[in-house]
C-alpha cells in the first residue's frame, strides 16, 4: 500500500497539526449567497420599492382602469373595450389625433433643422461659441411658465412684437392664439425654440467624435463646405441624428406644458393634442377610465413610431 503523504509540516513530536477548519461545519449555500448579495439588495431596496409603487403598480392599475368607466366619485363599472371603441369612433378623438400628427409634422422637422444648424455653427474652438451654446441651451432649462408668458406677449394680436415686425413688411396682423389656423403652429414655434438647445448639445457631442483629418482630406481634394457637410458630416453624425430623432418624436406626442400655458387647448380644441386631451379627461372631467384608455393609445402610438424608426434605421444610419 502506498504511503499517503501530508502536505502539512509536522509538529514538534512528528504529529501533523489539525487546523480549526477541519472541524468547522460547512457553511450553508444560502448563507453564503446572502453574504454576497444581501448588502447590494439592501442598497437597491429603496429604488425597487420606488419603481414598484410609483411606476409599475400605477401602470398596471391604469391598464385595468382603461376597461372601466370609473369616475373619481362613482363606483368602478367594467365596460370592456368600449373606451377604445369610443376613441376610434368619436369625432373629438379623431380631431385630437389629427392635431397630434400635425404638431409632430411641424415640430420634428423644425427642431431637427434648427438644432443641426446651431450644432454645426457652434462646433468650433472660438471663445464666443461657449457663450452662445449656453444662451441657446438656456430656454430648455427655463421654467415653462416663464417662457410661455414671454411668448404670449410676443404673439399678442394688438401689441405683440411678432405682429409689429410683420407690419413693417406690410403683412396683416395675425391672431396667433385666437385663430384656429394659427394656434397649433404657435405652440410648435415655442416648442422648437425651447427644445432646440438641448438637441444642439447632443449633436455637438456627436460632431466632436468625427476625426478632423477627414475634413482636412476632403478640403485638400477640393470639396466645398456643402459637399463636406453632405458627404462627411451627415453620414458620420447619423447615429446622433437617429437618437435625436427618436427623442423628438416621443417629445412631440407628449407636449402638454406649453399647450396648457399658451392656449389651454383652444380655440375650439384647435391646439388640443393627445397628451393635453388625456389631462382634460382625467383631471377636468374626472373620467379616469377613458383617460387611461387614451394613455395606452398614446403609449401604442409612441411604441409604433419607435419600432418603425428602428426598422428604417438600417437604411440611413452609418454603422
Amino acid at each position: 500500500m502506498s504511503e499517503i503523504r501530508s502536505t502539512r509540516a509536522p509538529g514538534p513530536r512528528g504529529r501533523v497539526p489539525i487546523s480549526d477548519n477541519d472541524h468547522a461545519p460547512a457553511r450553508p449555500r444560502s448563507q453564503s449567497r446572502w453574504k454576497t448579495w444581501g448588502p447590494a439588495l439592501l442598497f437597491l431596496l429603496p429604488a425597487i420599492v420606488g419603481l414598484l409603487v410609483f411606476r409599475l403598480i400605477p401602470i398596471g392599475w391604469a391598464f385595468a382602469l382603461s376597461f372601466t368607466n370609473w369616475r373619481i366619485f362613482n363606483d368602478i363599472e367594467w365596460v370592456g373595450l368600449a373606451n377604445y371603441a369610443h376613441i376610434l369612433t368619436s369625432p373629438v378623438s379623431r380631431e385630437v389625433l389629427g392635431n397630434t400628427l400635425w404638431f409632430t409634422a411641424m415640430y420634428v422637422p423644425g427642431v431637427m433643422v434648427v438644432s443641426v444648424t446651431l450644432a454645426v455653427l457652434l462646433n468650433n474652438s472660438l471663445r464666443s461659441s461657449a457663450f452662445f451654446r449656453g444662451a441657446f441651451f438656456l430656454p430648455y432649462i427655463t421654467a415653462t411658465v416663464a417662457v410661455t408668458l414671454a411668448w404670449r406677449w410676443i404673439f399678442s394680436t394688438r401689441f405683440g412684437l411678432l405682429n409689429h415686425l410683420l407690419a413693417q413688411v406690410d403683412i396683416d396682423r395675425i391672431a396667433w392664439l385666437a385663430d384656429p389656423a394659427w394656434a397649433l403652429p404657435a405652440v410648435a414655434i415655442v416648442s422648437v425654440w425651447k427644445d432646440a438647445g438641448f438637441y444642439m448639445i447632443l449633436l455637438i457631442a456627436g460632431l466632436q467624435t468625427i476625426d478632423p483629418g477627414v475634413y482636412e482630406a476632403a478640403r485638400i481634394d477640393g470639396a466645398r463646405a456643402f459637399r463636406r457637410f453632405y458627404a462627411i458630416t451627415l453620414p458620420l453624425l447619423s447615429r446622433s441624428l437617429f437618437f435625436v430623432l427618436i427623442l423628438a418624436l416621443v417629445r412631440s406626442t407628449q407636449t402638454f406644458e406649453i399647450t396648457y400655458a399658451l392656449t389651454n387647448g383652444g380655440p375650439n380644441r384647435a391646439s388640443t393634442t393627445l397628451a393635453f386631451y388625456i389631462y382634460q379627461n382625467a383631471f377636468v372631467h374626472f373620467e379616469m377610465g377613458y383617460a387611461s384608455a387614451l394613455a395606452y393609445v398614446l403609449c401604442f402610438v409612441i411604441g409604433l413610431i419607435t419600432l418603425l424608426n428602428f426598422h428604417l434605421r438600417r437604411r440611413w444610419v452609418h454603422e
